[in-house]
């Protein structure tokens, strides 16, 4: 095909939307972040218990990617990861507190995301778009570090998770904003029944996201949505309407909801004729919290572990691309895939080039999306750990370089990462190093890292001899960021943030006594 023509057949393609859609230059991007959601709690990955039926829809008619994955088995460097394309370890999203911790950002943490990084919406309003986070920000709640202040023009949402409630005058509750100023509290003018796991934040969440897409519908402009509900997320919650429905107790109702909230979302986009000129993305942070509990946590499926373990059922993610008329519908692409690779792409397909300042670990997965069967070359999978490289993964092959679950303090207070998952010498309590030997499993043949093929076999040798050097140059070539995640002080807590007074919320901030966090696990 000739390049007039093929040009002409884009041309159609762009122009040929309904009368009350509008064309622009650059597609529409929403990206749909689910919190602590697990491979296993999608249909379409065998879950039984029927609660997806939109989402499996969605994967139906779009592409479904059973390799991605996250940056890391945590929320809040797994979210300045997809926003930056860049791991944790290089955009300061990591401790070094203690060696090879989990760090995030609850309301006693001092910092946030540096102001050195660049963020997708901030590289998107070159192209005149606007974006709007609904949802959990999770990436420092101090002023300097809020959404507005890191390139989103509107924001609907908290801070940190929902933990609570507090006794405020020795933890606040956290706030929830409208844009640049809070309209109430968790537990206070946003209830959660943490007896009944009634909470209506999803509805609200969900209006948010419809509101948006309208508005900027009807004013012509192309905007970003990343759309960040956390029901998920223990402690679990759902509205009325979904209590009681599921066959998984509340983790379960929360599921229904959400499904239910992304097929009114995709519902929207075709009322408003804009389907074909939105291209949408879901995925989640990290796997299923497996330590909280049967009516607490999802499924990771076939994977071992969960949140917090560099194990696959910690950083395996569901996944689905849906953009009518350009990503072909019922397909299925093993390309290994990351979710800084949201970042790269999205700007390849709003036609903004990367910042070329910095080293980007996410790739641009248009020739995968768009060419169906297409997939890029072999890349690694690093799974980081706080500011140590624990496995890789190239090709089928995964090398564990550490392990660790979570330590025997924890176990023996009930805290347990793998819960009647323990597979001796791999879910180690102890910090184990395998450097010189690392562990090897075929993840096609177990993809529940069961059995580490033997040091004896050719097998082994010859991957080893593939992956040593890819491991050899990344940690050669790597340059880690500032960590941001050291310091924590009662003082920087959630007092009294912005519009605190018009509200009569503000709460007496304490003397500032600031110490190094601690990061069990």
């Amino acid at each position: 095909m000739s390049t007039q023509t093929l040009a002409f057949f884009c041309a159609i393609i762009c122009c040929s939307w309904k009368e009350k859609a509008f064309a622009v230059s650059s597609p529409n991007i929403i990206i749909m972040l689910m919190d602590d959601m697990g491979w296993g709690d999608l249909g379409v990955f065998g879950q039984p218990s029927k609660e997806t039926p939109n989402l499996d829809a969605m994967a139906a008619e779009g592409m479904l990617l059973p390799d991605f994955y996250t940056a890391n088995p945590l929320c809040s460097p797994s979210r300045a990861a997809l926003l930056t394309g860049r791991l944790p370890v290089r955009n300061g999203f990591y401790t070094t507190n203690a060696h090879a911790r989990n760090a995030y950002t609850p309301q006693e943490i001092v910092g946030g995301i540096s102001k050195d990084e660049i963020l997708l919406p901030q590289m998107l309003k070159r192209k005149g778009y606007v974006s709007k986070i609904v949802g959990k920000w999770h990436l420092g709640h101090r002023p300097q570090h809020l959404p507005l202040e890191n390139g989103f023009d509107e924001w609907f949402g908290a801070p940190n998770c929902h933990f609570g409630p507090y006794n405020s005058s020795i933890r606040p509750n956290i706030p929830v904003y409208n844009n640049s100023e809070m309209v109430g509290r968790y537990y206070e003018e946003f209830q959660i029944d943490r007896k009944t796991g009634e909470s209506n934040l999803t509805q609200i969440y969900l209006q948010e996201g419809l509101d948006f897409i309208l508005r900027q519908t009807q004013a012509q402009k192309p905007f970003f949505l990343y759309w960040a509900p956390d029901a998920t997320h223990a402690p679990v919650y759902a509205s009325k309407r979904f209590l009681g429905k599921s066959q998984r107790g509340r983790y379960g109702d929360a599921v229904m909801e959400l499904d239910y909230s992304i097929g009114q979302i995709l519902s929207h986009l075709r009322t408003l004729g804009i389907e074909n000129n939105t291209f949408v993305f879901l995925t989640s942070d990290n796997g299923a919290a497996l330590t909280s509990g049967p009516n607490e946590s999802g499924s990771n499926g076939p994977f071992l572990c969960g949140k917090e373990t560099t194990y696959e059922g910690g950083m395996r993610e569901p996944a689905i691309a849906w953009w009518p008329g350009h990503i072909k519908e019922g397909t299925v692409n093993f390309q290994l895939a990351n979710v800084m690779d949201l970042f790269t792409t999205s700007l390849a397909l709003a036609g903004v080039s990367p910042p070329d300042d910095r080293t980007l670990d996410g790739l641009d997965l248009t020739q995968v999306l768009l060419n169906h069967s297409q997939t890029l070359e072999s890349r690694p999978i690093f799974y980081y750990r706080g500011n140590e490289l624990m496995a890789v993964r190239l090709g089928q092959y995964k090398a564990h370089y550490w392990t660790w679950s979570n330590s025997w303090d924890e176990l023996k207070q009930g805290i347990n990462f793998c819960p009647g998952q323990e597979v001796p010498g791999l879910t180690t309590h102890d910090q184990k190093e395998h450097t010189l030997q690392p562990l090897i499993f075929h993840l096609g043949r177990d993809p529940g890292e069961k059995f580490p093929i033997s040091v004896l076999t050719k097998e082994y040798r010859d991957v080893l001899r593939r992956i040593s050097p890819v491991v050899e140059l990344h940690k050669k070539t790597l340059l880690p960021g500032i960590p941001q995640l050291n310091m924590c002080d009662v003082a920087v807590m959630n007092w009294a943030p912005a519009g605190c007074k018009k509200l009569g919320k503000c709460l007496k901030v304490p003397k500032s006594a600031p110490w190094k966090c601690d990061w069990p696990h």
